[in-house]
């Protein structure tokens, strides 16, 4: 029987690399992204990625409703959630950056699982993957918005699998950092050797990662011999955490 997958944001971050992944191992693969209310866009998706499906959803618990009345179950939700990492002083940092950061990477992932995991707790199993950051192991001066986002989104991983696991649902995040991406390394930003060797000095494997090997460690926690693996932040850094 074919899993099934919901990926949220599919245009952004890694969320086309993941699901593509997904659906290359056998999962049947839903994906959610806030210009898919455009039934023009959903098409142009569905035309360029065949073997993904587009949903014109955006709130939650519909999403998940239309889901589950579609395809009878939820077996895997990858929560990629991504917004910009704005650089501010802390007493220069304007609250409603903050607090549209804190909703994009925080509530999003919260709210997603919210609406899932009834579902998931009828039919006794799941999995819930956040793709999130590596930089809260670290700290990064001046990002303090986006790293609290990012933390808290780690955190919400961790409580979530302690409350959802004698359920039978994993709860792990996907902490990403220097993975090339155009949400965080626009093109012409890589294109620059300069900037690209000023980047890489800064990772001891001494290079960028892929996204596809993002799409592999969320692809082995969504639908890998992954059952006994809950409550861990995988960082994706090249070593850097």
């Amino acid at each position: 029987m074919s899993r099934i997958a919901l990926v949220t944001n599919v245009c952004h971050f890694v969320g086309l690399p993941a699901a593509v992944a997904l659906a290359d191992q056998g999962a049947t693969v839903i994906c959610h992204d806030a210009s898919f209310t455009e039934a023009a866009q959903r098409s142009e998706f569905e035309s360029e990625n065949p073997q993904l499906s587009a949903s014109p959803e955006i709130v939650p618990t519909a999403l998940v409703k239309a889901v589950v009345d579609d395809h009878g179950r939820l077996d895997a939700l990858i929560c990629n959630d991504a917004f910009p990492a704005i650089r501010a002083a802390v007493e220069e940092a304007d609250l409603d950056d903050f607090r549209a950061g804190l909703e994009s990477m925080l509530v999003a992932p919260f709210a997603m699982s919210a609406a899932a995991v009834p579902q998931m707790k009828a039919q006794v199993s799941g999995k819930i993957i956040f793709v999130t950051s590596a930089v809260p192991f670290h700290g990064l001066p001046n990002y303090s918005m986006y790293v609290a986002a990012r933390g808290g989104a780690n955190a919400l991983a961790l409580s979530l699998a302690k409350e959802l696991a004698r359920h039978n649902i994993q709860v792990n995040a996907v902490a990403p950092n220097y993975v090339e991406s155009p949400s965080y390394f626009p093109p012409e930003l890589l294109a620059n050797p300069e900037a690209l060797a000023k980047i890489t000095r800064n990772i001891p494997l001494g290079r960028l990662g892929k996204p596809a090997e993002a799409a592999a460690a969320i692809a082995f926690l969504a639908l890998g011999e992954s059952d006994f693996i809950t409550g861990h932040v995988m960082p994706l850094a090249g070593g850097w955490a």
